[in-house]
């Protein structure tokens, strides 16, 4: 089984907030997750595939990089969108399809957005996916707290499944790059 980690809009802006929009629910503790599953990565030669969002920052300056915090191993993918859904108009899916990628492993911001779309996404074009409990976020809302946001998708993804191919949400200690999909079947 080939597999990925794909890191989604874990860009400094985003992360940090601005002007319109707060930091993202517990940022520190989302970025020791990611360093930590990048490394995890890095040991057992996983690619490691960040997409960034043109929206942030206006697409350009250091608000659009990646978070500063964030180890970018130095054969890392870059993707960016201009849409929601990572695989939109991005070259993400080809990529995935020429590396015979079968698992992708998720991580990243916003979870009711980004995170939900590429989960979704990713287990109708033909890809296991394990999302990363405590390695994606978001802001409050006006209807829910972040909090809530994200445990609501940790459960609704927990499970999620194209008849094929489906979410499971695993805690980062777990071993990710060892995926559990095929005793769920």
């Amino acid at each position: 089984m080939q597999h990925i980690l794909l890191i989604i809009d874990a860009q400094q802006e985003l992360i940090e907030g601005n002007q319109q929009e707060g930091p993202v629910y517990r940022k520190e503790q989302l970025l020791f997750t990611i360093n930590s599953v990048i490394q995890k990565a890095e040991l057992l030669k996983v690619p490691v595939v960040f997409v960034r969002d043109l929206d942030v920052a206006q697409g350009h300056g250091h608000g659009f990089q990646i978070h500063p915090s964030i180890h970018i191993p130095g054969n890392a993918e870059f993707f960016d969108k201009a849409a929601t859904n990572s695989f939109y108009g991005t070259g993400l899916l080809e990529y995935l399809q020429v590396k015979q990628i079968d698992h992708l492993v998720i991580m990243g911001c916003i979870t009711e957005h980004c995170i939900d779309s590429a989960v979704r996404t990713a287990t109708i074009s033909g890809f296991d996916v394990t999302l990363v409990r405590e390695g994606h976020s978001t802001t409050d809302n006006e209807t829910l707290s972040a909090d809530q946001i994200i445990r609501h998708h940790n459960q609704t993804l927990h499970g999620h499944y194209n008849v094929d191919h489906f979410a499971l949400v695993r805690a980062a200690v777990e071993d990710l790059f060892n995926p559990t999909h095929d005793t769920y079947r």
